[in-house]
């Protein structure tokens, strides 16, 4: 069990570096981006969410449902939705909870939806890698487990700026948008463990988690940047990251 634990925590921890290298892309922009700037960083974010959302996450859902017994459009479309109705009860909530601070209040509105959407992402990547390890440290497959490791890691580069770039064009400083792409990541290790010492009961529910983590993705996608992306810069940039995540999804999936 130590060995499973310490191989999920280095391999969590490698995926958890790589979205800390992509968030310090907010160090490599010179002022304030220009509004056609922003309206790209937006649709880049916009493009990264919606390919993870369909090549990390539904997908993998509708391929490992069957394993457990069930229809593979099941756990896809329930999660989806459970996600979606989550992100907009957390969009509904978020107003009274910034009640009095009017300051700002719609660009922390928005980040806090991004930064939701992304880490909920990431909590069943962790797990997966986690898991991965786990089964290796029993004796086979550690290739596959490291394969998976470097093809999350190189994956969350892209995510890392997508939260980074937009709380930075949202008026955050360059250090708080830094850590804000940071902290997205930082459940990856935390719940990589936690799927290490509790496998049994967590490997049937992935299915469901992956697909919920698509539905909030997609919740922010169409509500926040979409709008605020929309122009050629903005749709340009969509193409760009969702070409760019798609990718990376195929190629190390």
């Amino acid at each position: 069990m130590i060995q499973a634990i310490g191989r999920a925590a280095a391999g969590t921890g490698f995926t958890f570096l790589m979205t800390t290298l992509g968030a310090a892309m907010v160090f490599c922009f010179a002022g304030e981006p220009t509004p056609r700037f922003q309206r790209t960083l937006l649709g880049f974010a916009a493009g990264v969410m919606t390919a993870a959302s369909v090549w990390s996450l539904l997908l993998p859902a509708i391929e490992q449902a069957p394993a457990y017994g069930l229809p593979g459009w099941l756990p896809a479309a329930g999660g989806m939705l459970l996600g979606v109705v989550f992100l907009a009860a957390l969009d509904a909530l978020l107003p009274h909870l910034r009640a009095g601070r009017s300051t700002a209040s719609e660009g922390w509105r928005q980040s806090t939806l991004l930064m939701t959407a992304i880490t909920l992402h990431n909590v069943p990547e962790g797990m997966a890698v986690g898991l991965a390890f786990a089964l290796a440290a029993q004796g086979e497959g550690m290739a596959g487990a490291a394969a998976l490791a470097l093809g999350i890691g190189i994956q969350n580069f892209p995510e890392g700026a997508a939260v980074a770039l937009p709380l930075r064009q949202s008026g955050r400083s360059r250090g708080r948008a830094f850590l804000g792409g940071v902290l997205s990541g930082g459940v990856e290790p935390v719940f990589g463990v936690l799927a290490v010492l509790v496998a049994a009961g967590v490997t049937p529910l992935m299915p469901w988690f992956l697909s919920f983590a698509a539905g909030a993705m997609l919740y922010v996608v169409v509500e926040e940047l979409v709008p605020q992306a929309h122009s050629r810069a903005g749709t340009c940039g969509f193409v760009i990251g969702f070409l760019v995540m798609m990718v990376l999804d195929v190629a190390l999936g």
